[in-house]
């Protein structure tokens, strides 16, 4: 399965409210199914007794905790709704259903971990993106219940091409149904410009012009996806908080492809060679950077060394991004607050004003922004909870800015994330070893330093990148995890004498073999030396402390010390030049070792000065949402800014 994100244009203020109204009708269905389906839960645990006496299935079956019993009450509901059927089709309402019978399965029934979900509960308006649309029969012709694409790529391309290239409007025209350019009645025989439908309305059909991705390398990705009809498997509709849209949302049809995704000749090419590199390494990540070196399988090349971090450059950028976030969450804090004065108290300076008003017989003045804390009772819980506030329009307007911007900040760091992995299986190849580590766990006292870096969406990253490329090789190669019970690559030489350190030391000195270089270097390479009985259980893994001696006696003490060395003096940035310009990043080099042997360590990704020690983050006291997100130390979301120099 693959996906292709659709863009439809909204502008015209009918099909916008309208569909505003079919997303409205499908909360308010997908939130009544919520809370029947917490208040089945609710007694379902309640019938302690009934469960042992009759079975846990009899009580659910009873109750109607099951798949067809929300799918019935979501029936009933659309029944019971007449302004409700008008936007909304059953077929809707019961996959939505579905989707509460996947949360609510969770909490029933524990994982492979033993583990359980919590209690289902009801969604917010703001948290409700997606409405799923049904599957198509792919053995009876013409059955597509929900949301279903219209239209073929030549007639898109008739209708908005010109010289082989897409020239649509900015403003697409209205949709209707035609064949060969002739008005038909049914949308079945529609074979002009695209257009998500959804019909069985109680009034008119909703009718969605998509927009395609306009430019030249767009052409291949849009035949891969949109040239046979036949592949085209279910529609979801999806929709994004945009303040620059109409409506301040922002609508997208995402279509799921029977079939791979598609992948560009020169990624394919470049995943061959990948996989033809006789080479295994470690990976040694850490809240500041993360370290790659290789060492070849063969009788053939030489070690490499690659090594990822934050630079001055990033820090500065990010400074300035906290600081209009901090801003930004002053500005809806003041609006919560002036939109709410009842439910704050008065600041230290606001209440001497008001007593020396009150000493000198003056009425009293109500203060425009309270400067205190929320009312609370006695135990700190807020008088009135804050999804009752009253919210301006200015606020949803900072609040929806906030959500693009932070939307923006985490594709940005996808593809950063998706590019620098890429580059690191260019050159150490798709046989890669990293420690068994829970990176969340980190998060209490390096919050902020992993909110900077994002270790985690890098490691996933690149396995993502070395799975395509064992997929495409069709060997025994990926990113594999190793417990470091048995391993403690920090902790030990390359030689196999073990060196202990703490946290704070940076740099190993063996005084048995002379090894010297940062630890984070040292560690990677004793990674590369990883074997796993079996790769899917961490805990089997050993270090092959006869290779690494080998690999010791093989380059030498002092090609290893000024490989290591080289690997956090080097960089491959861009470098303006007259033989190479700064848009495209020249391919890490490898400098030449002993006899001429093409070794040491390549060229790395980003210059690394020491960075200071993280210190824990210290928990605000109980504030509004806005103070609370404003606080740096507690941005440990993933899915934010990197700090990656190298950017192909």
């Amino acid at each position: 399965m693959s996906v292709l994100r659709l863009p439809l244009d909204v502008h015209e203020p009918r099909v916008r409210q309208m569909l505003e109204r079919v997303f409205a009708a499908a909360f308010t269905i997908r939130r009544a199914v919520q809370r029947d389906a917490r208040a089945r839960v609710d007694a379902y645990w309640a019938a302690r007794r009934e469960r042992a006496a009759a079975g846990p299935d009899a009580v659910r079956g009873r109750l109607g905790l099951s798949r067809s019993g929300l799918e019935h009450a979501a029936y009933r509901h659309v029944d019971g709704a007449p302004h409700v059927r008008r936007y909304l089709t059953k077929a809707l309402a019961m996959h939505l259903a579905d989707g509460v019978w996947e949360a609510t399965e969770r909490h029933l029934f524990p994982d492979a971990t033993d583990r359980r979900h919590g209690r289902p509960r009801p969604g917010g308006w703001w948290q409700f993106a997606t409405i799923p649309g049904r599957a198509r029969s792919h053995t009876r012709a013409r059955k597509w219940e929900t949301f279903r694409l219209v239209g073929s790529l030549a007639g898109h391309s008739a209708t908005f091409g010109h010289a082989g290239r897409l020239w649509q409007p900015r403003r697409m025209p209205a949709v209707t149904a035609t064949t060969a350019g002739n008005p038909v009645r049914s949308w079945w025989d529609h074979d002009g410009p695209f257009a998500v439908i959804l019909t069985g309305l109680g009034g008119d059909d909703l009718v969605l012009p998509v927009r395609l991705p306009q430019g030249p390398a767009r052409r291949p990705v849009l035949e891969h996806y949109l040239a046979d009809p036949d592949r085209w498997h279910k529609i979801d509709l999806v929709r994004h908080r945009d303040p620059g849209a109409a409506g301040g949302w922002r609508y997208e049809a995402h279509l799921m492809v029977l079939g791979p995704g598609y992948t560009s000749p020169a990624v394919t090419e470049r995943r061959q060679a990948a996989a033809q590199l006789e080479r295994r390494g470690g990976v040694d990540v850490n809240v500041s950077n993360l370290t790659v070196v290789s060492v070849p399988t063969g009788p053939d090349g030489g070690f490499a060394a690659s090594r990822i971090a934050r630079t001055g450059e990033h820090d500065a950028v990010l400074a300035a991004q906290r600081l209009r976030q901090r801003r930004r969450q002053r500005a809806l804090d003041r609006s919560r607050r002036a939109a709410n004065p009842g439910q704050y108290r008065l600041s230290p300076r606001q209440q001497r004003r008001a007593d020396r008003r009150h000493a000198a017989g003056l009425p009293p003045v109500q203060a425009a922004v309270p400067g205190g804390p929320r009312a609370a009772n006695t135990a700190g819980v807020p008088v009135r909870a804050y999804r009752h506030d009253t919210l301006t329009n200015t606020y949803q307007r900072l609040r929806g800015r906030a959500a693009a911007d932070g939307a923006a900040r985490t594709r940005a760091g996808h593809t950063r994330a998706r590019i620098t992995a890429a580059a690191l299986v260019t050159v150490h190849g798709a046989r890669l070893v990293v420690e068994d580590t829970d990176i969340r766990s980190w998060a209490r006292r390096w919050g902020r330093g992993i909110h900077a870096f994002t270790p985690g969406m890098l490691l996933a990253a690149l396995r993502r990148e070395t799975t395509a490329v064992a997929a495409q090789a069709g060997r025994g190669l990926g990113l594999v995890r190793a417990g470091t019970r048995h391993t403690a690559w920090t902790q030990h030489c390359l030689c196999g004498r073990r060196i202990p350190k703490r946290l704070a030391d940076r740099r190993h000195h063996c005084p048995s073999c002379g090894l010297t270089g940062d630890r984070d270097l040292v560690a990677a390479l004793i990674g590369a030396h990883t074997v796993l009985t079996d790769p899917a259980q961490p805990s089997t893994a050993r270090v092959d402390w006869d290779a690494a001696q080998a690999t010791l006696d093989r380059y030498g003490i002092e090609t290893i010390n000024g490989g290591l060395q080289g690997a956090l003096t080097e960089s491959t940035g861009t470098h303006p030049g007259p033989h190479h310009t700064g848009g495209r990043p020249r391919r890490p080099q490898p400098t030449t070792g002993q006899h001429g042997q093409r070794q040491g360590a390549r060229r790395t990704f980003g210059t690394s000065p020491r960075q200071p020690r993280m210190s824990p983050t210290t928990p605000v006291a109980r504030t509004t949402p806005e103070r609370r997100d404003a606080h740096p130390g507690l941005s440990t979301k993933p899915g934010t800014t990197t700090g990656l120099r190298h950017r192909p």
